[in-house]
């Protein structure tokens, strides 16, 4: 009987933090997050973060998209695991060890409108990296990949935004590309334990943020599957270029200076 006040009393709660028209907008940008995500292999927070902290809060944004895409991936992890090169992930979580929890404390403490800002300044920047193409072309180095794991974990605690570094460090260089996927994956696997522990500790990671990515992970996961099977069928270029259009308005759109627009 308490136990049934109690879940009342949190759904009560959690509905008057998050209408339904905000919880359909997030599932709408969870839907475009997962579609880029399915098809390219990228932009999955760069649009759904944004656009999410913008309505729900950063606070409520990262947490969420650390869910969803969490469970949406689980799956990849043990083919994955056999195929890495784990001295060279575990070479690169060390930077995280230090940057993951810098990007937490800056999300749980900081100022939200602060937060929100700097979140549309690192979409952006972000994208224009991806639109440069950039790729490190030598071999990993120890000193190089703690540093690049510093600055993703840093990322990735604040916004759930460590990709683009970590790819641009290994994709381009003399790593087998079946070697490069299979690490990016147990990289971002154990990485969101190590954010997972970082928002707990934070009080960032709570029963209204798990009802909300229970809401809205459906959109992800649909919008991950018709990304998926688009793959092949639609040009590869056009379909990127369409990502980084998606990307550019997230980032735009999600700017506080025009709040009026999705407010």
């Amino acid at each position: 009987m308490f136990l049934s006040a109690s879940l009342a009393a949190e759904l009560e709660s959690f509905f008057a933090l998050h209408p339904p028209m905000q919880i359909a907008f997030l599932f709408c940008a969870a839907l475009t997050g997962g579609l880029a995500r399915g098809f390219s292999g990228f932009g999955g927070a760069l649009i759904f973060v944004p656009l999410a902290g913008a309505v729900a809060g950063p606070q409520a944004a990262s947490p969420v998209l650390l869910v969803i895409d969490g469970i949406m991936t689980l799956g990849l992890l043990p083919d994955a695991w056999r195929r890495a090169n784990r001295r060279e992930v575990g070479t690169m979580l060390i930077g995280a060890l230090v940057g993951v929890p810098a990007g937490t404390a800056l999300l749980a403490f900081a100022p939200q409108m602060a937060l929100r800002w700097a979140i549309c300044g690192i979409v952006l920047a972000l994208l224009a990296f991806l639109i440069s193409g950039w790729r490190y072309r030598g071999r990993p180095k120890p000193a190089l990949s703690i540093a690049t794991g510093a600055l993703a974990g840093l990322f990735g605690g604040v916004a759930q935004l460590s990709g683009p570094p970590v790819v641009a460090y290994w994709l381009g260089g003399a790593i087998e590309r079946t070697v490069v996927r299979a690490n990016l994956v147990v990289y971002f696997a154990l990485a969101s334990v190590i954010s997972a522990t970082s928002y707990l500790s934070a009080g960032l990671l709570r029963l209204d943020t798990l009802l909300l990515a229970a809401a809205v992970g459906p959109g992800y996961g649909i919008g991950i599957a018709i990304g998926s099977r688009l793959f092949g069928v639609a040009s590869e270029d056009t379909f990127r270029r369409i990502c980084f259009c998606l990307i550019a308005a997230a980032g735009i759109i999600s700017l506080p200076l025009l709040d009026g627009v999705l407010r």
